[in-house]
């Protein structure tokens, strides 16, 4: 099998799962602890704290342990709106957001919020002039994602940032697709909040951070214990921190070697496409480097996917939360709108263990599959 669906989900390294193994089966006590056992654990939890602390620009008392990208969203979203709501009810993010943050917006408004979202160009971005006409007085919350998981678009993040520094709002961005090819400084974006996850860079599924600026108030989302400063309750996930941080060491080593390989798988797959004759388009644009999606007319797109899947070739259809589902992208609506284009396009996703050779196959059978439905066979 040939795996292009990184951005669904990265298989874990074997560095970091060497780095996991004695916080099972040694190094196994509560953080929370007060005798040896605990104190190891708890020395392991506060270095992966510092590095991906390091890894954004931040410092270690800025970064909030959580089960992954979701739950940082959640995290931010309920929590910023809960603590700040006699401030205003409104809210803005995008159209083309994950459904981690869409469907957090939607219960927000079901709360009686204001939720305003967003439109996007053909490319797959908003501008800082739309998020500047959408701002009032009464907003306490922009939302917007750093680089989109079907189409890798990139937000101008940093603008709408320097945007943000006189108003009252709250800026969140889930980089949870950006952070393993995008170099981020959360000083210089100026975000007030930011949403990671460690399976998304070749680490341990069931981990994530929330970046949590110092000073930023947030209504808690848990009650238990009084881990994490009191912010997250629960007993910290010692073994998936320490995977965590040692996929971050890997990335930050790694990063500019990454986007090098990925840009030239990107390439090698569109021109053997060319080379033979296949008819497709990229979706977005100014994308992140590991992601491609690709229109290509006359599919019928759950079959195909089948029809790669038993050519040994592993892709999606866009987000891993709509896999299975016929339904048009809600990425691909917001930026075409009705069209055949949302039901005919498939996103590929490059990552650790893909070579130039892959990508040139993985064209080969692209054309092969295309071809059925081009003479009409099913």
């Amino acid at each position: 099998m040939n795996y292009f669906d990184h951005a669904a989900t990265t298989p874990m390294r074997p560095e970091v799962l060497e780095a996991m193994t004695p916080y099972f089966l040694e190094t196994y006590g509560n953080a929370s602890s007060i005798h040896g056992i605990g104190r190891n654990a708890r020395a392991a939890l506060d270095s992966s704290r510092r590095v991906l602390a390091k890894w954004i620009g931040a410092s270690p008392n800025e970064i909030v342990f959580t089960s992954g990208g979701t739950e940082s969203d959640n995290y931010a979203l309920f929590g910023a709106a809960y603590a700040h709501q006699e401030k205003g009810k409104h809210i803005i993010t995008t159209k083309v957001e994950h459904h981690a943050v869409l469907h957090a917006m939607e219960q927000l408004e079901r709360e009686g919020f204001d939720v305003t979202y967003l439109d996007v160009d053909a490319s797959g971005a908003v501008t800082v002039d739309a998020v500047r006409s959408a701002l009032r007085d009464d907003t306490i919350l922009v939302s917007i994602m750093y680089g989109n998981n079907e189409v890798g678009t990139r937000q101008p993040i940093h603008e709408i940032g320097e945007l943000l520094q006189d108003h009252q709002a709250l800026f969140h961005t889930d980089a949870v697709q950006a952070l393993g090819t995008e170099e981020i400084d959360v000083k210089a974006i100026h975000v007030d909040l930011l949403s990671a996850s460690a399976h998304k860079v070749n680490g341990p599924k069931g981990i994530g951070f929330l970046f949590m600026k110092t000073g930023v108030k947030l209504a808690s989302r848990s009650f238990g214990g009084q881990q994490e400063r009191k912010r997250r309750a629960g007993t910290e996930n010692v073994p998936g921190a320490v995977g965590f941080q040692k996929a971050a060491e890997l990335v930050m080593a790694e990063r500019e070697t990454r986007v090098t390989l990925y840009e030239s798988l990107d390439l090698a797959l569109r021109q053997r496409l060319d080379e033979l004759g296949v008819s497709y388009e990229v979706n977005g644009s100014n994308r992140l480097p590991h992601i491609v999606n690709l229109y290509l007319p006359g599919i019928d797109l759950e079959p195909f996917l089948i029809m790669m899947d038993m050519r040994g070739m592993a892709i999606s259809s866009g987000s891993a939360c709509t896999a299975g589902s016929v339904e048009p992208s809600h990425v691909l609506s917001a930026m075409y709108g009705d069209s055949e284009r949302t039901r005919q396009s498939v996103r590929i996703s490059f990552g650790h263990g893909n070579s130039v050779e892959d990508a040139k196959r993985l064209a080969e059978r692209l054309q092969e599959v295309v071809s059925t439905f081009m003479n009409g066979v099913r």
